[in-house]
């Protein structure tokens, strides 16, 4: 016989699970399972596991990024030099472990050079009132030349005394997944909390609402755009430092138009372009449904010619989307 505690736990359940499918990454999520089992019965290489463990390592180089690009997204801005702060990044390591300095020092420079970069971007945007799109535009070109000067254009592949330590770090594995999972894991955990329970994440929510209400709140809009900014390229200079390891060799084409798979990442994840959403977890499933699509070409011996087109279309598919969400609400 049902009772009054019956159905009032039955609405409660309800209420949950519609709650969650309103969730923009649910069907993001939903729809990565779905082409995960749709790959394993259409082919006998995908669920391999060499095969899993080249999904799993090349979705958290896009998924790191993509973590930093929702942060900027949330806030209302966009940054367009990811790519380069990448191949920044790897660069400064590389030239500065091939002089003999140690893995740990030359991490350091790496990632102050694309903190540096972040720094730019931020003060530009922040002070002085410039677009962010045209900004991080010029910084895409600048930061890239930086390294082709640094490199003189030349592959390096020799990383000094500490060269294993590098290849390890980034190409290695341990209890059979790779290095980068484990750095995206523990980035996701820090900020998924730190999006939703510390004031840096609610005034970065807050300012990709409304600035201005922000600003009349005596939220400090101008550092906080900064330290966002920062923050984007602290991620691209991590990933940076992990593919350096991983290919065991860097060239200035390293994360060339990589800015386009982070910001359809971070879209499909659930960012809306005109600020205020979007979550770590988002970023991920956002970056991992992605990298299946792209698996599912190779495996299905589809040109790899066809993968710009691809991504382009989830951009614009993740774009309409999110506009049509915006119109409803």
């Amino acid at each position: 016989m049902t009772t009054l505690d019956d159905i009032i736990g039955r609405s409660q359940h309800e209420s949950l699970f519609s709650r969650i499918k309103r969730l923009p990454v649910f069907w993001v999520f939903t729809a990565a399972l779905l082409a995960c089992l749709a790959l394993t019965l259409m082919t006998d290489t995908f669920a391999s596991e060499r095969n899993l463990f080249n999904v799993a390592r090349n979705f958290a180089f896009v998924a790191i990024i993509a973590i930093g690009m929702t942060a900027v997204i949330a806030s209302g801005g966009i940054d367009l030099s990811v790519g380069s702060s990448v191949v920044l990044s790897a660069m400064v390591i590389s030239v500065a472990m091939s002089s003999g300095l140690s893995f740990w020092i030359s991490a350091i420079l790496a990632l102050g050079a694309a903190l540096a970069v972040g720094l730019f971007n931020g003060i530009l945007i922040a002070y002085a009132g410039m677009p962010a799109f045209v900004v991080t535009l010029g910084t895409l070109s600048a930061a890239r030349s930086l390294a082709m000067v640094l490199s003189d254009n030349k592959m390096i592949w020799e990383f000094g005394p500490d060269h294993d330590i590098l290849l390890w770090v980034g190409g290695g594995s341990t209890f059979g997944l790779p290095h980068p999972l484990y750095v995206l894991t523990v980035l996701t955990i820090v900020m998924s909390l730190a999006f939703k329970w510390t004031r840096w994440g609610q005034h970065l929510f807050a300012i990709g609402s409304n600035e201005n209400a922000a600003v009349l709140t005596g939220i400090a809009v101008k550092p906080l755009k900064v330290s966002i900014y920062m923050f984007s390229a602290f991620t691209a200079g991590l990933a940076g430092i992990l593919m350096a390891g991983w290919l065991g060799s860097v060239t200035t084409n390293l994360g060339q138009a990589m800015e386009l798979t982070v910001i359809a990442a971070a879209v499909i994840g659930g960012a809306n372009l005109a600020g205020g959403e979007g979550t770590a977890f988002g970023a991920v499933v956002g970056a991992l449904l992605i990298e299946v699509i792209r698996n599912s070409l190779i495996l299905l011996g589809i040109s790899t010619f066809w993968q710009g087109m691809f991504i382009g279309t989830f951009i614009i598919v993740a774009v309409a989307f999110d506009r049509f969400r915006n119109f409803r609400s």
